[in-house]
């Protein structure tokens, strides 16, 4: 992929920071709800707080995971990171891509299903609607130290490309400098 301009890139940053985030917050808001649908007592604050997680089930965790993924994915393609040059950017993207799949597999239909049992009168606590959001922030709290500490160095690949542009700047160099032979190995 070509590298974005400097304002795309910005842009595409600001849009990714966002639905991450947003993500994050989201589901922070369906761990209280968990929380609270499995500790109440209330019949009825169990029903309200199962039937208000399927509204953002319903609406808002898919499109905000799909959109933090593909912003992601344009990001590492579209700048000087890339997707398999760094570990951390790898490790970002696996485990975006296996909590976009849980969200879509596991997570959605556990919500519907307790709600639909809350709406027909027979709510349940269960804790996997307490886990799961728990499981979820602590990887998406992980997945924001590493985009901000950068750990890990570069893959495998990314050492060999680094060292390949190397290369190329020192004879590059050696060019401009009218020097024969140097910076190729």
């Amino acid at each position: 992929m070509q590298q974005l301009s400097r304002p795309a890139r910005r842009a595409v940053l600001v849009v990714h920071v966002a639905v991450s985030v947003s993500w994050l917050g989201l589901t922070l808001g369906l761990l209280t709800l968990g929380i609270t649908g499995y500790t109440t007592g209330s019949p009825e604050v169990t029903t309200v707080a199962y039937r208000a997680m399927k509204i953002f089930g319903d609406w808002l965790v898919l499109p905000i995971a799909f959109a933090s993924l593909v912003s992601g994915l344009v990001l590492s393609l579209g700048t000087v990171w890339g997707l398999a040059r760094h570990r951390w950017v790898l490790v970002k993207f696996w485990l975006t891509l296996v909590t976009v799949l849980l969200s879509v597999f596991s997570l959605r239909p556990g919500i519907n299903h307790l709600a639909a049992e809350a709406t027909a009168g027979t709510p349940a606590p269960d804790i996997s609607l307490v886990v799961a959001p728990a499981v979820a922030t602590a990887t998406y709290l992980f997945i924001t130290a590493i985009s901000v500490l950068k750990p890990w160095g570069p893959t495998a690949r990314g050492s060999r490309l680094r060292e390949a542009q190397s290369a190329e700047a020192r004879a590059g160099r050696a060019r401009r400098s009218g020097i024969k032979g140097a910076g190729v190995r």
